[in-house]
């Protein structure tokens, strides 16, 4: 038995042989994007709308993962927060915004392509 058997790899993504429509894709789009605007909330509104719809699926996954990611840029700012006291904090804070930019920006790129994309980081709290 190695060390790596109790590591769980994320979820693959979902495996559709038709592109997802461009109605899905915009939607998806604005997830992402909104993330960088207004964390969680953006992304939690489009998959509460979103996501009793069965035929939505591209836009409920995709979703569901900018809001997975926005909560753990949450906690990794609340946590930058907290080590500020011990200026630590002041110097990754900076660090966390440019992650948040970065992967939300390829993630809207991604989705708006038709891929679904995985942050590679992201605490998978809403299933």
């Amino acid at each position: 038995m190695s060390e790596f058997d109790n590591v769980t790899a994320p979820p693959p993504p979902p495996s559709t042989t038709e592109p997802a429509p461009s109605d899905q894709r915009t939607m998806a789009l604005a997830a992402h994007l909104l993330g960088i605007f207004t964390w969680f909330i953006g992304p939690l509104i489009i998959w509460l709308v979103n996501k009793d719809d069965a035929s939505k699926g591209f836009v409920n996954d995709q979703a569901k993962e900018a809001l997975n990611f926005q909560i753990t840029i949450t906690i990794a700012f609340f946590i930058c927060f907290l080590l500020t006291f011990v200026l630590i904090g002041a110097l990754l804070m900076p660090l966390v915004g440019i992650v948040n930019l970065v992967f939300c920006i390829i993630a809207a790129v991604k989705s708006n392509n038709g891929e679904a994309y995985r942050y590679p980081f992201a605490l998978r709290l809403v299933k």
